[in-house]
């Protein structure tokens, strides 16, 4: 059990969702947010408002996870300003749903360069200080799509694998250390991740019933942070569903394909 006070949380993808949620909460508790997106007017709006309503001193940077030199400027500037980074939350990421055969190619390739290698490059740049420092949490936002592919994700859902492989190694990397490794997997939450996802709105209309609340998902994030753990999966429900899976594969995919076939 740790206290978030004073600590520095790098959010990537704080302009919206969770992220801008989770900003918010670990503020309250004493800590300092920084954060991290493509929407400067956003994160100055967030920083302003945080910083107003829980005195704090939180800060923000312009960045595309897309872009690797972007990303090591950025955290050169964060590093000078902020110094360690206690706990770096990878929360940027997108998803277009569609059939591989309808698929875009640049839309594939855009998916792996900002929720995988821009994931992967923000990590990396974290890892000398907190190696040096025997200190730190890794949170990696992936999804329950990462173990359970569904029909009409297969690029998103090969992103959240990798994510899923990447996190697991690393933690395995890193077990004689006292830095922490932790893998998110959610399933739909309700934010603007849909507007991109699925821009005919068929997949939200049939599972709005089943979706989490992006407040009750960034709650359970702010807990990691006090009290890591190796994987959070919610809900829990999809979770067995994962495991079912892979003990009986092909029924799975006879009875669950029916059930998850919502795109």
């Amino acid at each position: 059990m740790q206290t978030l006070k004073n600590k520095n949380i790098v959010i990537t993808g704080a302009s919206s969702g969770i992220g801008e949620k989770i900003a918010h909460n670990v503020a309250e508790l004493g800590a300092r947010p920084i954060l991290l997106a493509r929407s400067a007017d956003k994160l100055e709006q967030i920083c302003t408002d945080i910083n107003q309503k829980f005195n704090g001193d939180s800060i923000y940077f312009q960045l595309d996870v897309s872009d690797p030199a972007e990303i090591k400027a950025v955290f050169k500037k964060i590093y000078e300003e902020a110094g360690f980074i206690d706990i770096l939350l990878n929360n940027a990421g997108f998803g277009v749903f569609d059939y591989l055969n309808e698929a875009n190619y640049e839309d594939i390739e855009k998916m792996f360069q900002v929720n995988v290698l821009g994931l992967m490059v923000c990590t990396k740049e974290v890892l000398p200080s907190m190696l040096e420092q025997n200190s730190g949490h890794i949170i990696n936002i992936a999804s329950i799509a990462g173990k359970l592919a569904t029909a009409k994700s297969s690029g998103y859902s090969a992103t959240k694998h990798a994510v899923l492989g990447f996190t697991n190694s690393l933690r395995m990397e890193l077990a004689k250390t006292n830095i922490s490794v932790t893998a998110v997997n959610p399933g739909p939450i309700a934010t603007n991740f849909f507007t991109i996802a699925d821009k005919s709105g068929d997949y939200v209309k049939n599972i709005k019933k089943h979706m989490l609340s992006s407040d009750d998902v960034a709650q359970k994030v702010t807990n990691l942070m006090i009290k890591p753990k190796r994987e959070l999966n919610v809900p829990n429900w999809m979770n067995w569903g994962n495991k079912l899976y892979h003990l009986f594969p092909k029924t799975a995919e006879k009875v669950m394909s029916k059930m998850f076939d919502k795109k």
